[in-house]
């Protein structure tokens, strides 16, 4: 039911695709995201969305334009959501994750709490990519 209330909170902004599995795929400003929910125990919905914010940004020394070093200093800094950096094969790729209990949302709220964060993905894709 959570999984069906994000889709059409979403579907307000984006156009959105539904997984087999049931998860939600969209992308907001070249940032792509994915919902997908699971229930942690009886009545405790929890949604997890995941934004691709970056890909195989160049490795540096100069702590100025050092992704990793940008991060941690807040680059696109919000309170929706957990930044994470990885030295992939071409270079550092960056994602925003953001977990939270999804009962009692409705349409509204729900869509308000999914674009703060993915407003914020797209904030740290802005500062680390350009526009």
């Amino acid at each position: 039911m959570s999984l069906e209330i994000a889709r059409r909170a979403l579907e307000r902004y984006h156009d959105v695709e539904v997984g087999e599995d049931g998860a939600l795929t969209f992308a907001h400003g070249g940032v792509l995201c994915v919902v997908q929910g699971t229930e942690l125990e009886e009545g405790l919905p929890v949604l997890n969305l995941t934004c691709v914010v970056a890909w195989d940004l160049p490795v540096s020394a100069d702590p100025a334009t050092d992704v990793p070093t940008r991060v941690a200093l807040g680059v696109g800094e919000g309170l929706f959501g957990t930044p994470r950096v990885v030295r992939g094969e071409n270079g550092w790729d960056v994602t925003l994750r953001y977990a939270f209990p999804a009962a009692g949302l409705g349409e509204g709220p729900m869509g308000t709490l999914l674009m703060l964060v993915v407003g914020n993905a797209s904030a740290m894709r802005t500062e680390l990519v350009g526009s």
